[in-house]
């Protein structure tokens, strides 16, 4: 994943929900101070977005604020701006916030989300024509979902959003 939003690179399409994205990679980026890919600093932390949720799943966030600042900072204010991070550039674009929910979250007028400790990971899965005209059912619904999470490192390119009724 890196600085584009997944669904970006399948539909080559921008949209409100891949700007959330961006927004999310660069509040980062800034909460971090450094790049979203940097091969330089080792496997662990080559993807910034996998890094600091793998530190979210550990209950470890704020070890992700950038070190430059020598903990000069409101702790609050720094877990907020990654945990909105985390949210904006959540794999699945449905899950992602809106802009006014982000300046709520942003500006302490509401507490943070709660996300998955492990950072899901959505591809979408669609059945060959074939098998849906042969089966006269896709066997899911569009409607209501349901997402596999799983951490980005133990996770293969197959893993797939789940529709079920």
């Amino acid at each position: 994943m890196g600085y584009m939003a997944p669904e970006c690179v399948t539909t080559g399409k921008a949209s409100k929900e891949t700007d959330v994205y961006s927004f999310g990679v660069v509040a980062l980026e800034i909460a971090c101070g450094r790049k979203p890919i940097d091969p330089k600093l080792g496997t662990s932390k080559i993807n910034m977005v996998e890094w600091v949720w793998e530190l979210y799943g550990q209950g470890k966030v704020i070890e992700a604020a950038d070190p430059k600042l020598c903990g000069d900072f409101d702790e609050k204010q720094i877990e907020c701006l990654l945990i909105v991070g985390l949210w904006c550039a959540h794999p699945d674009y449905k899950i992602r916030p809106s802009t006014q929910q982000i300046i709520q979250v942003l500006s302490l007028e509401v507490a943070p989300p709660i996300l998955p400790s492990k950072m899901p990971v959505a591809s979408y899965f669609s059945p060959p024509v074939s098998f849906s005209i042969l089966s006269g059912d896709t066997g899911y619904n569009t409607n209501s979902s349901q997402f596999i999470s799983s951490s980005a490192s133990n996770s293969s390119p197959s893993a797939s959003l789940l529709y079920t009724n």
